[in-house]
């Protein structure tokens, strides 16, 4: 009677235990969570991107072209994106997701779903796999496709590639930008009211056509268009973003007036400023080119703001090259490139959101820009510099290609980085303080416009290059080529990514974009000492828990002994 009571508390005790279990799985299931211990919070969600998520309404269905068997560095992309989802769900229930194969099913359905999502857009990119036998190819896509009351938004989850850093490196830095690229689509698309990028005219500023790239990649989330400062009495502070992209001719002060009210009122602005007329076109006319200072009367202005674009020219050994003739085969003249030291190519360091893993940015002859003390507090992010290699020339010099004929003295370039892009973010001082006229203000009052001597918060980005933001262009057909495309080296320079982040960082009202400066480090392998010590873990890897199971089979049987003995 005894052992039957012991018996049916066991299996009550179990079927307790079994109770449990299952109630804790079903609890697992319906509550998602987990601590981040990592040093650099790779798992959690930056304070923005979770005010962002707690305001969705209705149900954000995320597509990931991303599901199947991929090597080590794409699994873990994989893996990845699928955590931040995961992260993002945890938020709120209004986040779905679903991993799909484009590549599954018959050759038919694979070629037709593979041309609608071209016309997305969409494009595979091609994955050589070495195994021991042989080498194989695989298409795949590192995409997602974000749906949202009828609106749809496609993400690239993989960054491009930069020459000379390792795949590696470039895997990482797509894992740290997942939460950025996620959490500001849904951003885009809970938009109801598209934002106002504007380009000043009447000044010889780039047209429409040399623009029409960048113009193109923003319309998607954004209106833009051109505004002349002569048809209007003030600039509409709705205006969200004003670019004023390489004017030729000088701006009044009427017009000046115009845009640091619009500066004093919240508006932001993006200087993109040649202080010297020369390009490449110049140079070829004429032996000998001297560039001349444009007149451009916005050096008072900068310099209150708090940079100066210096009357000169950064020459940098780290630079993109042109074609020169070397000779003739026949009657062809047969070309080779040279570097031309003029053209600058910046690698970003900055840790700024605008600039973080960014690739290389393509310059052509911009000048060095000092940054200056000014009344009000202003925050001075330098986002672009030319390498340490780099040397400047001062106006008046001579400009011809007859560097080109020797070997660059590493000696003579030895400036050090110079700042060819600054951030400037803050309260700003007025160009126009104690300098409007009763009778003026109260014409202006009249309007409803208020004199104001300094700004709200804003941001401006001064670069001093106005052809970063121009893409090629062919006449003949009225045809362009991608911005930040150099038809020399047959490359895309990251000329169009830096200037759209420009943008959305400066119209970024909720912050979702600090999630672009999280940093997933990366721990390599020290290959050299892993084969050193292959055995040592080998062994401890293996024989420790062997060591371990042995030691507690003995203590087990000791105090087996010990307890039945008597």
């Amino acid at each position: 009677m005894a052992d039957s009571k012991k018996k049916t508390k066991s299996i009550l005790q179990l079927l307790l235990i079994i109770g449990i279990l299952i109630f804790v799985n079903i609890l697992a299931t319906a509550f998602y969570g987990k601590i981040d211990l990592t040093e650099d919070k790779r798992f959690t969600l930056t304070p923005a991107t979770k005010d962002l998520l707690a305001n969705v309404d209705e149900v954000v269905f995320v597509k990931v072209l991303l599901d199947g068997e991929f090597p080590a560095g794409f699994k873990r992309l994989q893996t990845s994106i699928r955590e931040v989802l995961d992260d993002f769900r945890s938020e709120t229930g209004y986040v779905e997701y679903e991993f799909v194969n484009p590549g599954e099913g018959t050759v038919d359905e694979i070629n037709a779903r593979r041309q609608q999502l071209s016309e997305y857009g969409i494009n595979p990119i091609n994955l050589r796999l070495a195994s021991s036998n042989e080498v194989s190819e695989q298409l795949i896509y590192p995409y997602a496709m974000l749906y949202y009351k009828n609106r749809e938004y496609v993400v690239n989850l993989l960054e491009n590639e930069i020459p000379g850093m390792p795949d590696e490196v470039v895997l990482n830095n797509s894992v740290a930008l997942l939460e950025y690229k996620i959490a500001n689509a849904i951003q885009k698309l809970r938009t109801n009211r598209k934002p106002a990028v504007l380009f000043t005219t009447g000044h010889g500023e780039l047209e429409e056509i040399q623009t029409r790239d960048f113009e193109t990649t923003l319309r998607q989330f954004y209106n833009t268009g051109r505004i002349n400062l002569d048809s209007i009495v003030v600039i509409n502070p709705e205006v969200n973003v004003l670019i004023v992209a390489r004017p030729r001719i000088a701006f009044s002060e009427q017009q000046k007036f115009k845009i640091d009210q619009y500066i004093m009122n919240g508006g932001k602005v993006i200087w993109l400023v040649d202080r010297l007329n020369v390009h490449l076109d110049s140079l070829r006319r004429t032996a000998n080119y001297v560039p001349m200072d444009y007149p451009l009367n916005l050096e008072d202005q900068l310099y209150k703001y708090g940079v100066r674009i210096q009357p000169n020219l950064v020459l940098d050994l780290q630079c993109s090259r042109i074609p020169m003739g070397i000779g003739k085969v026949g009657n062809a003249k047969q070309l080779d490139l040279f570097p031309w030291y003029y053209h600058i190519v910046a690698t970003p360091k900055s840790d700024h959101p605008v600039a973080k893993n960014l690739d290389r940015i393509n310059l052509m002859f911009p000048g060095s820009i000092d940054t200056i003390k000014t009344k009000t507090p202003i925050e001075k992010t330098i986002l672009l510099e030319s390498s340490q290699y780099s040397r400047m020339q001062f106006i008046p010099v001579r400009l011809n290609f007859e560097i080109l004929k020797y070997k660059p003295d590493p000696t003579k370039f030895n400036k050090g980085p110079q700042p060819l892009a600054v951030m400037l973010e803050g309260v700003f001082p007025s160009l126009y303080e104690n300098r409007v006229t009763e009778d003026m203000k109260s014409s202006l009052a009249q309007m409803n416009v208020q004199v104001r001597s300094k700004s709200v918060d804003t941001k401006m980005l001064v670069v001093s290059d106005g052809d970063i933001i121009k893409n090629p262009v062919d006449p003949s057909q009225d045809a362009i080529r991608p911005l930040g495309y150099n038809k020399y080296e047959n490359y895309q320079f990251a000329n169009k990514d830096f200037l759209v982040n420009a943008v959305e960082y400066m119209m970024d009202t909720n912050g979702v974009i600090e999630a672009r400066s999280k940093e997933v480090k990366l721990r390599m392998l020290d290959t050299v000492k892993a084969t050193k010590e292959k055995g040592f873990w080998q062994l401890i890897n293996i024989g420790l828990p062997l060591l371990f199971l042995l030691v507690f089979g003995l203590l087990f049987n000791w105090r087996r002994k010990r307890k039945y003995a008597s």
